[in-house]
């Protein structure tokens, strides 16, 4: 069957159930938790299971005169009742060894006997019962198809506790825990629906449901149970009135009743239980734990379970539906046509970011499922953005598409474009992907565009890499910020101001430190991403790793919500942010020669980069600054000691508002015989700070370029020579 029969199985069944499920969860825990707080009490005899009725009905008859019954719960505890020598009546648990009395029955609480009735008939008697029970079969049906979901997720029974991608906490916990849980949960479901049935006869009629007399073997009619049976295995023994041979022990096991002779201890007639009573009786110690103390326990935590499926199972499908569709134009009046493949809606996110670019720079754009694919008449671009679900599957909105692509043939030449989405740690990785690509290119109205693109792990680094390309092919600039891409995130750590240092008054410029969780892990030239004013639009800020504390320069700009944010906070002021990785711009572990290109804002990674240089790296820093100020003196003595310890190679300072007017261009072209050769040694350009500053830059460096013949500038920034980071 196809994964969307299952998953919309599983979602419908989980959406009529929830509300019941989670009433009976909660009871459930309660009951266990009970189940579990009975095996403490001190009633049970020490080698419970070794004693046979031969060792403990002599005792217990030269104790107690009379003797009425004796029982033998769930718990292992035997009540007897009977009267004693003074001729007091005796209802107690006792000690089957001694005869000697442990304690007194208690009856279950009110509360407890409140929850019973509830968990088993929601109080509506034999119509709660039914309802009940159709919920446990509910139960099951979910578990089974969560089972098939997570077989087709992981690619088979063999792969089934192999490693979970981990897209986001409700997705990774739902499949992993669903794991784990799965066998106590279809336990549960299934007693319950079983005892469901048992208790309106589903099996059989209320006259096939009483014991059956059996004929009795020879070996039974002289050999004494009282020497085979042990009293573990009774239930209940109803003694005899007197002492006459006639007068017989009727004694009840668990799948079978017997009568028995009281001097001899053979077998006189006997009467087998029902093979659904037996069942029942299983069922009903499965179901409540009653029978094991870590069993009761298992069942508690399997409840928990079913709770936390609840929420994240509807936080996955609420994410799911947040992809939906909304398009501002018509798909026969569009030139940009985004088809999506998308198994959990996060390529959707992509698209619709780019969707959003387009339609604010005034082109019409249309957005739609891969499944939904049309004929677009005034279509001038296809963009397909799919990922792969199972070994190299289409995901599930997706499935129809090369059917449709036979029948949906275009009248005008139309160029595509794919961007495929999945995981490295499959070995199809992209599989999907690289088929439509394929597809597309072997039909008589496309004309490629781009080759086809790859991301791993929804990498959004990886993502800005096709956008850069696509941008310079059309002309239509998109964003090349890669945190653009990323979701605005629900948990954000919490840092503090450790200090707040002004570099320039007219300038306004300043460094702000702060100290991190002790278990965030970070680099210099990551970003630090905030929310100011609970905006949900990004700020982002490229930072240091200065002694293990955040580090960053800003620049407050008139009416900038950041900028005006991070200036008005204190030392001791706590904010709430997150650390984004950039590896793209971090300093590169198998090149040796590194040049820095910097303004005032963009120093902050590279002196936590020189700070970390422990392998003594060629690093070469050029900064621009206005004018000479404390802060910059500062800078000039840790560079100083940087030297001094081979980490740093020299410091190259211009002031552009001093008497001579220097700017970072003009140390560029001062010193562009190194430049040169640095590019032509494979060495690494890494440029920070404003994106004016990085244009001037370019310009500078292109200039070089085509000077000294060498490769142009994009072709080194596809090579990674060149990487910048400038906002």
């Amino acid at each position: 069957m196809t994964l969307s029969f299952w998953r919309y199985a599983h979602l419908a069944l989980a959406l009529f159930s929830s509300i019941f499920l989670l009433l009976a969860s909660v009871t459930g825990i309660i009951l266990a938790v009970d189940a579990v707080q009975e095996k403490t009490l001190p009633y049970k005899a020490e080698n419970f299971n070794k004693i046979t009725l031969g060792e403990t009905l002599p005792i217990l008859k030269k104790a107690y005169p009379e003797i009425t019954e004796l029982s033998v719960d769930y718990n292992q505890f035997v009540r007897l009742q009977a009267i004693d020598e003074d001729g007091n009546d005796v209802n107690a648990y006792i000690d089957p060894k001694t005869g000697k009395a442990l304690g007194t029955p208690v009856k279950k609480s009110e509360f407890i006997k409140w929850i019973t009735s509830f968990h088993r008939s929601l109080f509506l008697h034999e119509a709660g019962r039914f309802f009940v029970g159709v919920i446990s079969f509910c139960l099951l049906l979910i578990s089974i198809s969560g089972f098939v979901l997570v077989l087709k997720r992981q690619r088979g029974i063999r792969n089934f506790f192999s490693k979970i991608i981990k897209e986001y906490f409700a997705q990774y916990y739902h499949v992993l825990l669903g794991r784990l849980a799965l066998i106590p949960i279809l336990i549960i479901a299934l007693t319950g629906t079983y005892l469901s049935l048992e208790r309106f006869n589903f099996f059989m009629g209320e006259e096939k449901a009483k014991p059956v007399k059996t004929e009795l073997s020879a070996k039974a009619k002289t050999a004494s149970i009282f020497k085979t049976t042990l009293l573990s295995d009774v239930k209940k023994i109803e003694f005899p009135f007197t002492d006459d041979p006639e007068e017989y022990y009727i004694i009840e096991l668990k799948d079978r009743e017997v009568e028995v002779n009281q001097v001899t201890g053979t077998v006189i007639s006997e009467k087998l239980s029902p093979i659904t009573a037996q069942y029942a009786a299983l069922s009903l110690d499965l179901h409540t734990g009653r029978i094991n103390g870590i069993w009761a326990v298992i069942l508690a935590i399997a409840c928990l379970n079913i709770l936390f499926f609840i929420y994240s199972g509807f936080t996955i499908t609420l994410k799911r539906r947040s992809s939906l569709i909304k398009n501002k134009f018509k798909a026969n009046e569009s030139a940009f046509i985004l088809l999506v493949g998308s198994e959990n809606g996060s390529s959707f996110r992509f698209a619709n970011a780019i969707l959003k670019q387009l339609i604010d720079q005034g082109h019409k754009a249309f957005i739609t499922e891969l499944n939904r694919f049309s004929v677009y008449p005034k279509a001038e671009h296809i963009i397909v953005f799919s990922s792969t679900h199972g070994l190299g599957d289409a995901p599930s909105n997706a499935n129809k598409f090369k059917a449709l692509l036979e029948k949906q043939n275009q009248e005008q030449k139309i160029n595509f474009s794919v961007v495929g989405f999945g995981s490295k740690s499959y070995p199809d990785f992209c599989g999907f992907a690289i088929e439509i690509d394929q597809l597309l290119e072997n039909q008589n109205w496309t004309e490629r565009f781009l080759d086809l693109q790859t991301v791993n792990d929804k990498s959004a680094v990886e993502f800005v890499e096709w956008a850069k390309l696509w941008s310079v092919k059309t002309g239509i600039p998109l964003a090349t910020t890669p945190s653009l891409y990323n979701h605005v995130p629900k948990g954000l750590q919490k840092l503090m101001v450790l200090d707040k240092t002004p570099i320039s008054e007219t300038e306004h410029t300043f460094i702000l430190t702060l100290r991190p969780n002790m278990r965030t892990k970070f680099s210099s030239g990551d970003l630090l991403a905030i929310y100011p004013a609970n905006d949900s639009r990004e700020r982002l800020y490229s930072i240091g790793n200065h002694s293990g504390n955040i580090q960053l320069v800003v620049k407050l700009h008139p009416n900038g919500l950041g900028s005006g944010y991070l200036n008005a906070l204190e030392p001791g002021n706590v904010i709430k942010a997150q650390i984004v990785k950039n590896p793209a711009f971090h300093l590169p572990k198998k090149v040796q020669k590194v040049a820095f290109i910097s303004n005032g804002t963009g120093i902050a990674p590279f002196l936590g980069m020189i700070e970390q240089n422990k392998t003594k790296k060629e690093l070469h820093l050029y900064s621009g600054f206005r004018m000479e100020t404390p802060t910059l003196m500062a800078y000039k003595k840790f560079a100083g000691i940087m030297i001094q310890k081979e980490q740093l190679d020299n410091f190259h300072v211009a002031l552009s508002r001093e008497a001579e007017h220097i700017y970072v261009m003009d140390l560029i072209k001062r010193d562009s015989s190194f430049f040169v050769y640095l590019l032509k040694r494979g060495g690494v350009i890494m440029i920070c700070g404003s994106l004016q500053m990085q244009k001037d830059v370019e310009v500078v460096l292109s200039e070089l370029c085509t000077a000294n013949q060498l490769k142009t500038l994009s072709e080194y920034k596809a090579n990674n020579q060149i990487l910048t980071d400038c906002y």
